[in-house]
C-alpha cells in the first residue's frame, strides 16, 4: 500500500509540473543609449634619447654623444626621428 501511495504521489507531480504553462518570459528594457566615447587622441610622435632616458617632443633640440640634434617628423608624420641639427653661422 505504502508504494502505491508512492507511485500515485509521483505521477500526480510529473502530471502537474507536464501541464503547467510556462511563465511569461520578461521582456528586457531596452538598454539606455550611452553615447559613444571619444576615440583617444593620437600622442604626437617623439623622439627617445637614450643618454637622457626620456622622450623629447618635434622641434625639441639637444646634444647626443656630442652631436646637437633636434626631433624631426618622419615624412609620413606616424613618427619622428633625430637630425642633425643645422648651424647658426
Amino acid at each position: 500500500m505504502r508504494s502505491f501511495f508512492l507511485v500515485g504521489l509521483s505521477a500526480l507531480t510529473l502530471a502537474a509540473c507536464a501541464s503547467s504553462t510556462p511563465a511569461p518570459e520578461k521582456t528586457a528594457a531596452p538598454a539606455p543609449t550611452v553615447a559613444a566615447a571619444p576615440a583617444p587622441a593620437k600622442p604626437a610622435p617623439q623622439c627617445y634619447s637614450g643618454d637622457h632616458g626620456k622622450f623629447f617632443d618635434v622641434g625639441s633640440r639637444t646634444s647626443i654623444s656630442g652631436v646637437d640634434v633636434v626631433c624631426q617628423p618622419t615624412s609620413d608624420g606616424k613618427g619622428a626621428q633625430w637630425m642633425g641639427a643645422k648651424s647658426k653661422r
